[in-house]
């Protein structure tokens, strides 16, 4: 293992900065995962716009996490020289692309959540976290928009495209719920006011998925089958994790230290 390898602190301002980070980075890999497999050339290049705009938003919310730690760390050795265990995102952004009806409504749900999430983030008492979902407020906007046309556009299409929207939903919907489950440090910075409790959006989050499900002609789960499985906010993740990072890390654990 290198040298250069990150030990995760208790630290719940690091920690709480690598969770949103790492939820933007292995959400924008999976999506730029697309570029040039899109179906057609103006989606592909907004998907790809889309992973661009989410790694970005992670190299803030990393910087910031590098600061907090010190000791030489970089937003680049939090992000190339972790192992699966200390990553801090949710499931739900890990899972394999699947289908373009699989991605689209993983996004959806995804963009849905950071656009609550952000709204109250913007009015923490820290002002580099503020400032963050400021920026990052007016992208995951674009995002929404975008996911909730696909869905609406699927749901409300043909048989096929109605019938792949579902099986999405049959798969991605257990792991939502995981969005809501508050983990120790985001309890703590929600306690003093400078996080959110993410507990409190999701009113609003199903209130949104309603509303576009209902025009995409799509049923409402009504909250059923909100299973966790794992806990991926305190590094328990499934199997695909691993197998991005494996492709993501190879360069920087191959040669260390590289630069070109």
């Amino acid at each position: 293992m290198s040298e250069n390898h990150i030990n995760i602190s208790t630290n719940q301002p690091f920690n709480y900065c690598l969770h949103l980070a790492d939820n933007s980075l292995i959400m924008g890999h999976r999506l730029s995962e697309w570029t040039g497999h899109g179906p057609m050339l103006e989606q592909d290049i907004a998907i790809s716009n889309i992973a661009l705009d989410l790694i970005g938003q992670s190299r803030n919310f990393y910087q910031y996490a590098a600061q907090l730690k010190g000791e030489g760390t970089t937003e680049d050795s939090l992000a190339y020289l972790r192992e699966a265990n200390e990553f801090k995102n949710i499931l739900l952004v890990e899972l394999p692309n699947g289908d373009w009806a699989k991605t689209i409504l993983k996004l959806f749900f995804f963009s849905t959540y950071q656009y609550y999430l952000y709204q109250k983030l913007i009015n923490s008492s820290d002002k580099q976290l503020s400032a963050i979902a400021e920026k990052s407020l007016k992208e995951v906007t674009y995002h929404l928009r975008w996911s909730s046309e696909w869905v609406i556009r699927l749901g409300d299409g043909t048989e096929e495209s109605n019938k792949r929207i579902k099986n999405a939903l049959d798969e991605l919907w257990a792991y939502t719920g995981e969005m809501f489950l508050p983990s120790t440090y985001e309890t703590e910075y929600a306690e003093n006011n400078i996080g959110v409790d993410v507990s409190s959006i999701k009113i609003d989050w199903d209130k949104k998925v309603n509303e576009i499900f209902e025009e995409a002609t799509l049923p409402s789960p009504n909250g059923e089958g909100l299973g966790v499985r794992s806990f991926g906010k305190e590094g328990n993740h499934t199997q695909h994790l691993q197998a991005i990072l494996k492709d993501m890390q190879y360069l920087q654990r191959a040669y260390p230290g590289c630069e070109w």
